[in-house]
């Protein structure tokens, strides 16, 4: 039976509401930390996607709107993180107007986004060979390799949560959820980032859209991704960048991040 997107809805409705996309991995099990620090301010939003091998970038925005709207949710935030940061675009250029990119399947019933949040994001990979290597070593891993990775990984981020229970608990249930189809899904997601390019809508994007980046980021070079917003996205409002975090912010500076998203969120609200 194939897998379903699954979504969560976590708060008040009546909330500012902020929409966490999942990276590579593909669901909320990282993200515990940084939701337990937004301590019910807004209504967060979470996300699993299927381990689809078929879907593209499209796919997961039309099936994340269509389960939004279902929910009674018809605004917020995006809180892109990493390959989820690509599907934040989609659902933006259905904000657009309709000849802005030569649209012409733009719903009447769109998910109004209201600001955009790119964590460890981007728009189009500035390294062209990146996610290609990826892919390449993710085939030559074996199950077994993969496994003392996640083994290491795992003790990583329990050192770093070792005075969160619940953080903890949901960095196991990362590394159980990491099957051999998991991984093959990943690539598949590594491969979509190839076929798609969001600059123009990122072009076309006038709402507020920040940055979050840890300094150790070895999976994009976050400079250059907020050199190209600085110059090309006319939403673009700045970012923060976390000296002691890494390409997964949320989890390694989630008080920060958090905080920040938070501001962010008000200040926009503040304003009109």
């Amino acid at each position: 039976m194939p897998e379903a997107l699954q979504l969560r809805v976590h708060g008040d409705t009546s909330k500012p509401a902020l929409i966490y996309l999942p990276g590579l991995h593909g669901d909320w099990t990282l993200v515990t930390a940084f939701r337990a620090a937004l301590k019910e301010r807004v209504c967060f939003v979470d996300i699993t996607y299927p381990r689809s091998l078929t879907w593209n970038i499209d796919d997961y925005a039309n099936n994340i709107e269509d389960e939004l709207l279902k929910c009674g949710l018809t605004r917020g935030w995006l809180l892109g993180e990493s390959f989820g940061s690509q599907i934040t675009w989609p659902l933006m250029e259905k904000n657009l107007p309709a000849n802005a990119l030569h649209q012409t399947s733009l719903r009447k019933n769109s998910f109004k986004v209201e600001g955009i949040i790119l964590a460890g994001g981007f728009v189009k990979h500035p390294w062209k060979w990146g996610p290609g290597l990826l892919c390449r070593i993710g085939e030559k891993t074996s199950m077994k390799g993969y496994g003392s990775e996640l083994r290491f990984y795992s003790m990583y981020m329990n050192f770093r949560h070792r005075h969160s229970p619940e953080a903890r608990a949901s960095i196991q249930e990362f590394a159980n959820r990491r099957t051999d189809l998991d991984r093959q899904a990943m690539r598949a997601r590594l491969k979509l980032l190839d076929q798609y390019d969001p600059r123009p809508t990122a072009r076309q994007t006038h709402v507020p859209v920040h940055y979050l980046a840890g300094l150790m980021d070895p999976l994009v070079p976050w400079v250059l991704v907020r050199r190209w917003l600085m110059r090309n996205c006319p939403g673009y409002r700045g970012g923060k960048t976390f000296w002691l975090a890494d390409h997964n912010v949320l989890a390694t500076a989630p008080k920060g991040s958090a905080e920040t998203a938070i501001q962010w969120m008000s200040s926009t609200s503040a304003t009109g």
